[in-house]
Parts: C-alpha cells; structure tokens; sequence
C-alpha cells in the first residue's frame, strides 16, 4: 500500500470519527456507522447491536440500506443470536435460540472471554453449528466484528461488517481505530443507567458480595424498638360533668368554649315556659285546697262529720303543697350553675340553644386546665404487648414542632368501634410532670413505644401478619 493510500484511509478515518461525534442522535449515528462506514472499510452488509442494561437482552439497533429495523424479522432475529454468542456481547448464551447455539460452541479460554479483542475477523466456522449453518442464507463469507467497548462500561455495543473479499491485517488494524471513537460516540447517546445496573456493576466483584451479604445479616440483628401509631386527643383528667337536670329545651347557654370560669358562674338554662305554666296551675290548686280546709275547720267545730271533711282536705292540702314546692324546685333547677371553678368544655353554642336534651344527658365539662391526660385509640390490627408504664409520645397535629411524653395508666381490655368505624384499644396515659402540659382538646397522633427487637423482625412483622391470616394459620 503507497503513502497516497495510506493517507486517504487516514483522512477517512478521521473524518467518519468526526461525523460519529458530531451526530445528534442515536438514529443518526446508527446511520454513520452502519453506512458512512463503507469510505473506510469497503462492506457490503452491516449491522449495529447494542448491548442492553442489566436483566435486560440487548438488541439491534440499525442495519445497512434500511431506515428501520423490524426485530420480528427472521434477518434481525438471527443477527441477534448471532450478537449474543460473540465474546463480550451481553447476555451471551441465554437468549431464546442464542442458549442452544452457545451450548454447541466451544468454550472459549479465561483470558479471552475476561478480555475478548476490539476487532475480529469472523466466518460461519467460528460459530456455533446451527448459526454457522444459516450463515450462506443471512451474510456473505467474511465478517469483520468491531466490539464498542466505552472506557466507562456505559453503551456497549458491536458493529458487524461483512463482505465478500477476506479482511487484512491493515483493515481489522483501522475497523479497532474506528471502534474505539465509534464506542465512544454511543456512550454519549446510551440510555442513562438505573440505580440496579449501578449495584450490579459494583457487586460483579465476588468480595464485595460477601461483605454486602455480612453487612446485611448485621444489619438484621440490629436492635430497634417497635412503635405502632394511634390517634390521640388531650382530654381532662376527673373532670366534672355538667348534666341536663330536667327533660327540657336549652333556652339560653351563659359562657363560651373553653372559657374559664368561678365556682357558681351560671353555664345554661333550660326554657320556663311549661314548667312556670305547670307550677302555676299547683300554687293555684293548693290555694283551693287551703280554703277548702279553712272552711272544713271550721264545720268540725259544731259537726263531727265536719272533722272527717277536715282530715281529708288537709291531706288533699299536702298533696298540692308538695307539688307546688316541687314545680317551684324544678323552677329553681332550670338554671344551671359552675359547682367549682374550672375551663368549660364543649363544642359550639349554636349546637345546643333550642336543643331538647332529657334529664342526666351531658352538656358540657367542667376541667382543670392543668390536670389533663392524653386518651389514644390504638387499632386491632396494630394491637402489640403493651400495658401500664409503656412509654406514649404524642405529636400534636397544630403543633408539628412540640411532642408530649406520657405514660399509660390503664389499657381497655377490649376493642371497640370508634367513630371512624374501625376497631380500637382505648389507652390511657398521664403526661409527665416535667414542662407545661398540653392544652385540653388538642388532637395528634401518639407513638407507643413497646419492646426492642431485631430489625429483620421489625421490617417482616406486617408482611408475615398478613400471610399468616390470608393461610389461616
């Protein structure tokens, strides 16, 4: 070969690496490697195959003369297994096809499967037998295989060109030269890879799986403190209720919300109007029965049958006294006022005025504002060992800053439906004495606190829950 030659297949060379670097795609550099290829490596078929992520087959990206590649075509599903038994083509050997013809092959030696070469000249007898029997169908006798290998292991690949004519030593020589520029050009155009690939990269090497796998079983022992979540709400502690004392309708309510309040601060009132009616018709009959009496008295001064008239007037004079002065009690009871001081707790006036309420039904709440307790509803399902002493935080929902220790006293023995439907053990703790207590009415989420366990079981608890009732164990 003359210099003359030699420089033109140098400035061929230089500028196919240029327009590999220059493309602007994956489709476009498809197309200079598969095509534009031809002014340095005369070919008359060729194909492109990229490598795939890890778990994932590779695949045949573009092929000379066509826009488009159909994998569905018996063509591309040949020179895909073709790809995939190639050294240091990915997944080589476990394709569907591709399995069997690796079996047929010879295994090639360590160092060439750790390192296979950049480029190679290839026939049908360096194939697997039912792949090398195809070939005459699919590619002419020669082939030349240029591995894409990126310096970083990201968009491996191969080029195949094939041609009539047997491949140089000069030509293998400048397809290795070109491979290396080409292999760089699609790193840059390789999809980006996942966090799996990464891991997998790394864990290829045997040591690093044997620590990973101690760290993990480490890990596993690690004890941590099993904590379930519940919702929780800041109620009074010995509260004292304040109750309907008559079936009636609430006329008038004297106080507000959380209002605090004096020993005999009236609270509500209930409507007057049929008992005044009521009271009034019983100090009128008591009337009567007092002059009726009166004049009976006086008859049994002369007549004897006058002082059987006389017993039976009083008794009937004591009847209507009673109920007089018990209307004239009830009167009296309609007002209700505060029998100790404290904060009044309820929902909303609007709520009770004109509400007919029956006698004992609870109004509202008489609390200390500094004696509260935190009652939590913790469910079935989340149900662990717990019982007086288990330690409580409660994170209150307008106060995502503050948290509250507590201690629960007592733990209801059954579960009960709350007001969202769903079964719940009622706990009941007292807050620590340390630091202002929370206001009364404050709703949160609490975190039980229960026993240390390993981590393994911490993290299996739910998952082995459920499958044990799904199998009915």
């Amino acid at each position: 070969m003359d210099a003359a030659e030699r420089a033109r297949q140098l400035a061929t060379l230089v500028l196919l690496m240029r327009r590999a670097r220059e493309a602007d795609g994956e489709d476009a550099l498809g197309f200079v490697l598969v095509n534009e290829t031809l002014r340095l490596l005369p070919f008359r078929q060729a194909a492109l195959w990229r490598d795939g992520a890890i778990g994932a087959l590779g695949r045949v990206t573009a092929l000379s003369g066509l826009a488009e590649t159909d994998p569905t075509a018996p063509y591309v599903q040949w020179l895909a297994a073709l790809f995939r038994v190639l050294p240091g083509a990915a997944g080589a050997g476990n394709a569907d096809g591709a399995g069997n013809a690796a079996a047929g092959a010879s295994a090639p030696s360590p160092a060439s499967a750790a390192n296979p070469p950049i480029a190679r000249a290839l026939t049908a007898a360096d194939l697997p037998p039912d792949l090398g029997a195809d070939w005459p169908h699919w590619l002419p006798a020669h082939a030349l295989w240029l591995r894409l290998d990126p310096a970083n292991g990201h968009g491996r690949g191969a080029l195949l060109l094939a041609r009539d004519a047997p491949w140089t030593d000069a030509d293998i020589g400048l397809g290795a030269e070109f491979a290396a520029a080409a292999a760089h050009a699609q790193a840059a155009w390789a999809p980006r890879r996942g966090w799996r690939e990464l891991a997998g990269d790394w864990l290829k090497a045997g040591r690093r799986r044997v620590w990973l796998l101690i760290a993990l079983a480490l890990l596993a022992c690690v004890p941590v403190r099993l904590t379930v979540l519940a919702r929780g709400e800041v109620v009074p502690q010995d509260a004292f209720l304040v109750r309907a004392p008559l079936n009636g309708v609430i006329d008038r309510i004297d106080v507000l919300p959380n209002q605090a309040v004096e020993a005999g601060a009236a609270l509500f009132s209930l409507d007057a109007t049929a008992l005044a009616g009521q009271h009034a018709l019983a100090s009128k009959a008591r009337e009567t029965a007092e002059e009726t009496w009166r004049q009976s008295a006086q008859r049994a001064v002369t007549d004897d049958r006058g002082k059987l008239d006389m017993t039976l007037d009083r008794a009937r004079l004591d009847e209507r006294a009673i109920e007089a002065d018990t209307s004239a009690r009830q009167l009296d009871r309609l007002r209700v006022s505060a029998a100790r001081a404290g904060v009044v707790v309820f929902s909303d006036r609007d709520d009770w005025l004109g509400r007919a309420v029956a006698v004992g039904e609870k109004v509202m709440t008489l609390a200390d504002p500094a004696r509260v307790e935190l009652t939590a509803w913790l469910p079935a399902s989340e149900s662990i060992r717990i019982g007086p002493g288990t330690r409580v935080t409660l994170y209150p929902n307008a106060a995502p800053a503050e948290s509250y220790d507590a201690t629960i006293t007592r733990v209801a023995y059954r579960a009960e439906a709350g007001e969202d439907g769903i079964l719940a053990f009622r706990l009941q703790a007292s807050f620590d004495a340390d630091g202002a207590p929370p206001r009364i009415g404050q709703i949160g989420t609490a975190r039980v606190h229960g026993d240390w366990m390993p981590l393994a079981w911490y993290a299996l608890r739910r998952p082995l829950t459920s499958a044990r009732q799904w199998l009915g164990l």
